[in-house]
């Protein structure tokens, strides 16, 4: 195995653009279960919009799902090939049953038990139609986050894999396997799946070939995924993983980018999913201490003295604490 191929651990998290603030609050917190972990804003352009952080009970990477509520400021995403189709959680094997109740419960339309390569999963939507899973994999023993209607047993852990979906398999493989080091573990139909680093929960990726679905949108817009981060160690692994991908001749990659909790460079990958490689070594303690996380909106140094210009025209949301 080459060097490079040993710089990726896993998923570190993913992020999606959702519809409004407090109906995405309700749904990963309730519906889900997972803990609201981080209310800051969106760095990148001039419109303020939330950036929301959900994650396990320990707050750990590879369990984080991020959110922008961008029905505020009117843009639409077009779902379609080139995205992020599926992020599937980790649940104990004999939680299905729970999952399919409590959805139905919340009245949250699901698929039923599916199997797929060899574990057991319930599909279902959140109110924009970004599609989610759990999965039943006891190979992850995470800590999950409680609510008064989820016990620990039934809890999501973390992440399991994300499914993208591409028009073509061949340069999207080559990605993941020649420049990531992920290996091919197996096929059923058109779905193809890979693993990182002994694979298992967090270290997983399934391919969906949708020859016939055309692309999706890349921008910003309510009802899409808009990428997926990798976790390296930190910005010295990082720099060297950049280098390696433009050495390959995938140059779409960004300079580094400072999020506060972790820096950032992104590379646009050739089946058109946007993917991330953010750093393991900040952390969301970084600004506010373990049991404090999400209550109160935090946002980085550079932008403390636009905070009620920023505050201004964001959604008043209530959290759960």
């Amino acid at each position: 195995m080459r060097d490079e191929h040993k710089l990726v651990k896993g998923i570190h998290h993913v992020t999606s653009c959702v519809g409004g603030a407090q109906e995405d609050i309700d749904f990963l917190t309730q519906v889900v279960g997972q803990r609201m972990i981080k209310q800051t804003v969106l760095f990148d352009g001039q419109v303020p919009i939330y950036h929301l952080y959900y994650a396990n009970a320990d707050a750990e990477i590879g369990t984080v799902m991020t959110t922008f509520p961008y029905r505020q400021d009117g843009r639409k995403g077009r779902k379609g090939t080139g995205q992020v189709a599926v992020t599937a959680y980790s649940v104990a094997e004999d939680s299905l049953d729970f999952w399919a109740q409590h959805l139905e419960r919340h009245g949250v339309k699901n698929s039923g038990v599916k199997r797929l390569f060899g574990k057991d999963r319930i599909y279902f939507e959140d109110p924009v139609g970004l599609g989610y899973e759990v999965v039943g994999d006891n190979r992850d023993t995470r800590k999950g986050w409680t609510t008064n209607e989820i016990s620990e047993a039934n809890s999501v852990k973390g992440f399991n894999n994300v499914v993208m979906t591409v028009r073509e398999i061949p340069s999207m493989e080559a990605y993941l396997v020649d420049a990531l080091g992920f290996e091919k573990t197996g096929q059923e139909d058109n779905y193809h799946q890979y693993e990182i680093n002994g694979g298992g929960p967090c270290k997983t990726v399934i391919l969906r070939e949708d020859a016939d679905t055309p692309q999706g949108s890349w921008t910003f817009g309510e009802g899409t995924v808009h990428h997926v981060a990798f976790q390296v160690e930190n910005d010295d692994t990082q720099k060297v993983l950049k280098d390696w991908l433009e050495g390959l001749g995938y140059t779409d990659s960004s300079e580094q980018k400072d999020r506060n909790y972790f820096h950032s460079v992104y590379c646009r990958s050739p089946g058109g999913i946007l993917t991330e490689f953010a750093t393991c070594d900040i952390g969301f303690t970084t600004d506010e201490p373990l049991e404090e996380l999400g209550k109160n909106l935090m946002l980085p140094p550079w932008f403390e003295d636009r905070r009620a210009e920023i505050v201004a025209p964001l959604e008043p949301i209530k959290v759960p604490q």
